[in-house]
């Protein structure tokens, strides 16, 4: 059963990763972004509720990865809401949102699979926990000023 679950995490994930590259990298309007934004939330819950269970299959190894995935998936649920009631504001809770999200998904995928590359996978690991974050903060604010609303003039 843990195999099953590993396998759609995995196809999932891979899903994740690349439709969020391909919603950030397109225009922020109606088609491809919003096309790319959905594949990428579908996908994301796959990975979350499959996350879930396995961890909960197996605690002791992956108790870590229930709560990063608590979290994450909570960062994307926001960034649709905030995307869906567009109030005042609303540009920055999404894309904060989103982004953070993505962040979560690349940490879980680092801190789980570069411990077995040769050479990177002795690097200690707080590294890779650490990583994602720290290059994506910035990102998060430089694209948060570029999407900010206009102010209008007095």
């Amino acid at each position: 059963m843990f195999g099953v679950f590993l396998v759609v995490h995995i196809v999932s994930g891979v899903f994740c990763l690349i439709s969020g590259l391909f919603a950030m990298g397109a225009p922020k309007r109606r088609g491809r972004h919003t096309t790319a934004g959905k594949v990428y939330l579908g996908s994301y819950t796959s990975v979350f509720v499959s996350s879930l269970v396995m961890s909960v299959l197996r605690w002791e190894e992956s108790a870590y990865l229930f709560y990063i995935a608590l979290f994450s998936y909570g960062l994307a649920v926001f960034g649709l809401v905030a995307a869906r009631r567009k109030g005042r504001g609303w540009t920055g809770r999404h894309i904060g949102g989103m982004l953070g999200s993505y962040i979560g998904i690349v940490t879980a995928t680092l801190v789980v699979n570069v411990p077995r590359v040769p050479l990177i996978g002795e690097w200690p690991v707080l590294v890779f926990w650490l990583l994602p974050t720290v290059i994506g903060t910035p990102l998060i604010v430089l694209a948060g000023r570029r999407y900010r609303p206009k102010r209008r003039a007095a």
